[in-house]
């Protein structure tokens, strides 16, 4: 006969499970459920939803589980390898725990640690590391555990010895967001914490570069406002030898690698010299900028599209690929990169084009970093402004009455 011990200061046993393919249990249909959820269909593991009713998340994986909108039955244990309770009732809660154990289910309970067979840790991955943290029915302090070690992870401050990342030779183009280094993914920490050699923009987050290994090559391709710059050329042929060297090529880019980075012709200088490539976007700054400055470029009721636009060449010029005309009667949001030059220029076409000279402007500089600076002004006034406040790039400019509605206190509508 097995004797349960009743004593909870005993300690859990930590195992992982394997449960892709197999039959996960999750009954009940609100906010726990709908964090349980996602993590189990990560691990592929066949999940089937009992519950009278489900939040809108749950009923959108509807495609990715097995949802029954009913009362939980014992037989719904049938076939399973471990089961959630997580109803709003406890009785229910009491008597699913007791149906699994019976079948010698584990089984999770979300109101009663102490009557469960089986606790949820705080779970985070890094780089092939599985960190699950198991606190005695505290979940805040395993949660914070876990996010102090995954720091620690990321920051190299932990595991430096004891876990080498494998370097698989090719390249990685890599989208380093709006400047902000707290607004980039984890994916792209990881890429440039697994770099033989990084090739940098300007406006990559440099503050990032201070944490590459001694050993790592670093290869600036900065390309300067009417200065300096490196050949797209000569970028791809630098990824390119690097990577037929052996190494791994992090090519570091600020905002997104294919919105206006030129992200695609690196692709296709690898795909024409047989390089592995991969691709790690990165948060555009035509959008996060605006947004970090508390402009949206859409809002219900005032814009219903809104048009990106690289604005490095003028209106008129023979190489421009921009139907400014068309542009102009467009009544959505306007968010202009590259632009600062050819402003006065394009504001002039724009209004010529129909739209209202005292359409709202805002022009923000070195959007999400520190001395980030916004400018109010029209589409009438734009050029006499660009120059009364030295606005130099980088700069997204946002035309629209998107930034009437953020700045209400500027335009009277």
């Amino acid at each position: 006969m097995t004797v349960i011990p009743e004593d909870l200061n005993l300690p859990s046993y930590p195992v992982g499970l394997r449960l892709a393919g197999r039959r996960v249990l999750v009954v009940g249909g609100g906010h726990v459920a709908q964090r349980r959820i996602p993590t189990l269909i990560g691990v592929g593991a066949d999940v089937v939803v009992v519950a009278r009713s489900v939040t809108p998340a749950i009923e959108g994986f509807e495609d990715e589980i097995t949802l029954h909108l009913r009362e939980f039955t014992e037989s719904d244990l049938d076939g399973a390898w471990y089961a959630i309770a997580a109803t709003d009732d406890p009785a229910t809660n009491a008597a699913i725990a007791a149906a699994a154990e019976e079948r010698r289910i584990f089984c999770v309970r979300s109101d009663d640690a102490s009557a469960a067979t089986a606790w949820t840790p705080a779970v985070g991955r890094h780089e092939g590391l599985t960190v699950a943290v198991l606190a005695n029915r505290e979940p805040r302090r395993s949660a914070a555990v876990r996010d102090e070690i995954l720091v620690a992870l990321r920051d190299g401050t932990l595991g430096g010895g004891a876990h080498e990342v494998v370097k698989t030779p090719g390249v990685v183009l890599v989208g380093g967001g709006p400047g902000d280094p707290d607004l980039v993914t984890i994916a792209a920490r990881n890429a440039l914490a697994s770099a033989d050699v990084v090739v940098a923009d300007r406006l990559a987050p440099r503050e990032l570069l201070a944490e590459l290994s001694p050993d790592v090559e670093l290869i600036d391709v900065a390309k300067l406002p009417r200065g300096r710059y490196a050949s797209q050329d000569f970028i791809n042929e630098v990824i390119v030898e690097r990577a037929k060297a052996g190494k791994r090529v992090v090519r570091f880019k600020g905002g997104d690698n294919f919105v206006f980075g030129r992200g695609y012709e690196e692709v296709l200088a690898c795909n024409e010299a047989g390089v592995p490539v991969e691709i790690i976007p990165g948060l555009s700054s035509s959008i996060s900028v605006p947004a970090r400055a508390g402009i949206p470029v859409t809002h219900r009721g005032i814009a219903h599209e809104f048009t990106v636009i690289s604005g490095h060449i003028p209106p008129g010029h023979p190489d421009s690929l921009v139907a400014w005309p068309a542009v102009a009667q467009m009544r959505g949001t306007i968010v202009l990169l590259m632009a600062v030059e050819n402003a006065p220029a394009i504001a002039t076409a724009l209004v010529d084009g129909g739209r209202p000279a005292d359409t709202p402007v805002a022009v923000i500089m070195d959007g999400t970093m520190p001395d980030e600076r916004t400018v109010l002004s029209t589409l009438g006034t734009l050029a006499a402004d660009i120059e009364a406040q030295q606005i130099k790039p980088p700069a997204i400019i946002v035309v629209g009455e998107v930034v009437a509605v953020a700045h209400p206190e500027r335009y009277s509508r």
